[in-house]
């Protein structure tokens, strides 16, 4: 019993309201004995969809999209994907996403419990135990450049801080299992990861990117780099800029990915994007690649997993992303990641052990790419042998198979 009384808000939401807009705050004051509250969602999920979030008085709390219907805030732990914190006096609200709403209407409950003595939070899981494999980069004796080295990694992937099964620890040794050195972490619409990230990588042995996906109807984009949270509410300019500011790296995620692909405006495109997504199952298909070549005569190329959870069968790493960067280890490094995709140090391939296609300064590396043909804005070639160089060619440059299938791409 937590000797507060609950506080219930009902109401209806209409498609005239979505067309409005799509995210909507339910107004609630927390009374002033409170130290802690539980929020809970209830409404009839076979007539629409909605998303669940909050927001403080002073600062954004969390969100959870349609992964939670609840969630408590507590001074010392919160429900994975909102903030911890004393709840401040003042006006709070329940955000709800107007993600599916029929021509009827939905009609909704919220139930906010405040707790005059905060509840104890749920026993952390065991961390699993390390893994002891090398990195694919160490293991395929990749060159040196200038003191730069390649690093495979993962830059999409989610947790139980947003849609994802694993914990941060969980998904850090499976990343650290498939060969990787890093691995972004990029929950939808919330940084409530990012407190963990260190330590994780330090047990793990795996240097953890913090990320972001700003997550909306019209696309996904992945905001990289230790800058705080990004306001998803407000428009593609607007994330653009912040992230600019701050020091972040923002990039398109699965700019033709069925339902959330990439249609917001931008005033200046982004100079990087997720061109190789895991749903490019037919890579013989040629559509992501003229949509990469149509965005921006200088794309950054990357790719992404979108990993949620293992029995969708694409680990992370596959695609991999290969940067070019400063060294990292024991966990560190996720700055000189972004800033070596910052600066156009990519390659993407299919996994870890993958053919490979390097730009290693003035020459093109090869690797365990033996009858695939090397394709380039002015270039054509077929590779002979499993470790070949040859000296680069300007623009992007990508491995295929005899029937066009891609294996690599590089920018």
């Amino acid at each position: 019993m937590t000797g507060l009384a609950p506080i219930r808000l009902d109401g209806r939401w209409t498609l005239e309201d979505r067309l409005v807009k799509q995210v909507w705050g339910v107004p609630f004051e927390l009374p002033a004995a409170a130290r802690a509250f539980t929020v809970e969602l209830s409404y009839d999920r076979s007539a629409g969809v909605l998303d669940l979030g909050c927001e403080g008085p002073a600062r954004f709390r969390g969100w959870s999209g349609g992964a939670r219907s609840r969630y408590t805030i507590a001074p010392s732990w919160a429900t994975p994907g909102y903030l911890p914190g004393e709840p401040e006096p003042g006006a709070w609200q329940v955000l709800i996403g107007l993600y599916r709403v029929p021509l009827d209407g939905v009609a909704y409950q919220v139930t906010v419990t405040p707790h005059a003595v905060p509840p104890a939070p749920p026993g952390p899981p065991a961390a699993p135990p390390p893994a002891l494999v090398a990195p694919a980069s160490a293991r395929r004796g990749l060159p040196v450049l200038d003191g730069l080295r390649w690093h495979a990694g993962e830059l999409h992937a989610h947790t139980v801080h947003s849609d994802g099964v694993l914990t941060i620890d969980e998904l850090a040794a499976l990343a650290r299992s498939q060969g990787l050195d890093f691995l972004a972490v990029t929950d939808h619409n919330t940084v409530s990861h990012h407190a963990e990230l260190p330590a994780a990588a330090a047990r793990a042995g795996i240097t953890l990117v913090p990320g972001q996906e700003v997550t909306t109807d019209l696309g996904h984009a992945n905001a990289f780099g230790d800058i705080g949270w990004i306001d998803f509410r407000r428009p593609a300019d607007a994330w653009a800029r912040e992230v600019h500011d701050r020091g972040g790296l923002l990039s398109v995620n699965h700019p033709l990915g069925a339902d959330c692909a990439w249609r917001h405006p931008f005033t200046e495109r982004p100079r990087t994007a997720e061109v190789w997504h895991s749903g490019w199952w037919d890579r013989t298909w040629g559509a992501p690649l003229s949509w990469a070549q149509a965005w921006h005569d200088d794309l950054v190329y990357v790719g992404g997993g979108d990993f949620h959870r293992p029995e969708e069968n694409h680990p992370p790493g596959a695609p991999a992303t290969w940067v070019l960067a400063e060294p990292v280890g024991d966990g560190a490094g996720g700055a000189a990641i972004v800033e070596g995709v910052r600066a156009g140090r990519t390659a993407v391939s299919a996994g870890p052990e993958g053919p490979l296609l390097l730009r290693h300064g003035g020459e093109f590396w090869v690797l365990d790419a033996d009858g695939l043909v090397l394709w380039g804005p002015d270039h054509r070639s077929v590779i002979r042998g499993d470790r070949v160089t040859l000296p680069a060619r300007p623009g992007p440059h990508r491995l295929e198979t005899t029937r066009n299938e891609v294996m690599a791409l590089c920018t």
